[in-house]
């Protein structure tokens, strides 16, 4: 096993072990507290173009399987974990972790203090890192770090999008048909759609509201996805004319972000983001709180306690998240109904938290209220 470097785009500087494949990558240094489920956070569209590190001290125990992928390939630019699994051991297992990191190009490293990592990006925020198995020179890759792009000004859904609309059909009998924008969708948010009796048609990330409205959809979903929602324009445009229009709409994640633009708020780049299955966020409208699964690091700027008017209706921070305060979800009403609304976090979230699970019934019920209406 040959050694490798990571250097911070301070220049705080790491030497480990290489694991995955050898070379070099760039990316964002986040960090992610999940104890499980490393597998669908490696698959995840979001982490696009971000080098994640691990919390969690030992990593890869169960291997990886051939079901719990969350997309088509493993999409985090680099890994970084101090204890890998030298053997795995699940019943489920088809693959070692670094068999998989090795086969799709990944470059990671192992063996280093993550604890101290960890500790660093929560002190100085997130930034740019550079890994290495062929650079024995810090400030040379440094260098090279300080010459990657940036995540702030970024617009990657194109880049994790499907080329093409798909369907999802409904499980059972089909209640509703919902349009679900992919801006870095996971597999299973149209899976826990159709199982409440919603056929899913997983539209392009540059569909257009005429498309959209080609479909005589029930419902409208905006997914989670990567990059600054400061720099998307035509998926907001679309948002808008949806809400002139009336359309139930539901969003997570990076589909929340879009909706506060879409409604006249700011989006604005937390320190270090919440990445992780642990996060406690609390239901302003039922007054429970819940344990959640995030990857974010933008948040909306609305104010948490009191009404907006929008073009399209009063919009309010429906919940907040209880570590920082951060808004982690909307909601928009109009004629004293509920129109749209949308969470910061993850309720598809696999491999858990569940606790959020009930957003997907809500947005049947929003559905069906307006086809009552």
């Amino acid at each position: 096993m040959s050694d490798a470097i990571l250097v911070l785009e301070d220049g705080r500087t790491f030497v480990g072990e290489s694991y995955g494949a050898q070379g070099e990558t760039f990316g964002e240094a986040v960090f992610a507290t999940g104890m499980t489920g490393y597998q669908e956070t490696l698959t995840d569209p979001s982490y696009h173009r971000q080098v994640v590190v691990m919390t969690a001290p030992h990593v890869g125990n169960t291997g990886m399987n051939d079901e719990d992928w969350e997309s088509r390939k493993i999409w985090v630019s680099g890994y970084v974990v101090r204890d890998p699994a030298r053997i795995p051991s699940n019943w489920r297992a088809k693959r070692s972790l670094d068999d998989d990191l090795r086969d799709q190009g990944v470059v990671g490293i192992s063996g280093i203090d993550t604890r101290a990592l960890t500790r660093h990006l929560r002190e100085r925020g997130a930034m740019r890192v550079g890994i290495s198995s062929t650079e024995t020179n810090p400030e040379a890759l440094l260098a090279r770090v300080r010459q990657s792009a940036e995540m702030q000004g970024a617009e990657l859904s194109g880049e994790v999008s499907t080329d093409e609309t798909y369907v999802v059909e409904a499980v059972g009998e089909k209640r509703f048909t919902v349009a679900a924008l992919d801006l870095g969708i996971k597999a299973n948010t149209p899976r826990m759609m159709a199982e409440r009796g919603i056929e899913v048609h997983v539209m392009p990330a540059t569909s257009s509201y005429a498309e959209v409205a080609a479909l005589q959809p029930d419902g409208l979903f905006f997914s989670n996805g990567p990059g600054d929602p400061a720099a998307t324009k035509s998926q907001i445009a679309l948002l808008q004319e949806a809400l002139e229009a009336g359309l139930p709409y539901f969003g997570i994640c990076f589909g929340n972000q879009l909706f506060g633009r879409a409604l006249g708020f700011d989006t604005y780049k937390l320190k270090y983001g919440h990445r992780g299955i642990n996060q406690p966020v609390m239901d302003r409208t039922t007054g429970k709180v819940e344990v959640t699964a995030h990857n974010h690091g933008f948040a909306v700027g609305a104010p948490l306690d009191d009404q907006t008017q929008t073009p399209y209706g009063v919009a309010t921070v429906s919940h907040v998240c209880l570590n920082d305060d951060v808004v982690e979800g909307l909601e928009l009403h109009a004629g004293g109904k509920l129109k749209a609304f949308s969470v910061q976090y993850h309720p598809e979230a696999a491999a858990g938290p569940h606790d959020a699970d009930y957003l997907f019934d809500r947005f049947c019920d929003l559905m069906s209220a307006q086809k009552g209406a």
